[in-house]
């Protein structure tokens, strides 16, 4: 049995850096948005640092889960590359592609937040598989 409490825990915090990262995303047009100005800067690395607690949650998550609940209930979000983005990001900080964050924010966001509302959602309703 999982600590249900927990888990709800780590997928609100995730919501809440998904929440975050749109905000900051907002008014970037092109990845060229985060390089051409200090407030750019700023914005990419807000938004790296919400991508490195997204996937290091989901990693807490699958440990707890022994990864029965990622993969299993929602198969269409690409889990090992949000835990892989957390690392590359965590090691390679000096390295962060403006193109690759602007694409997470544009392609991805979106599905693994709608994910996270439902997984949070079902949680709440007693569902734990």
């Amino acid at each position: 049995m999982y600590d249900v409490t927990l888990l709800l825990e780590k997928r609100l915090q995730i919501d809440d850096a998904l929440a975050k990262i749109e905000r900051r995303f907002a008014n970037i047009s092109s990845p060229d948005d985060f390089l051409d100005s200090d407030e750019g800067l700023d914005m990419l690395d807000g938004i790296a640092m919400m991508l490195i607690a997204i996937g290091e949650n989901f990693k807490k998550i699958d440990k707890e889960t022994e990864g029965k609940m990622l993969a299993q209930n929602y198969p269409d979000i690409h889990w090992s590359g949000i835990k892989g983005v957390r690392d590359i990001l965590s090691h390679q900080y000096f390295n962060i592609d403006a193109e690759e964050i602007f694409h997470i924010c544009t392609d991805d966001l979106q599905p693994l937040r709608n994910a996270v509302r439902e997984m949070i959602k079902a949680l709440k309703n007693g569902d734990t598989s």
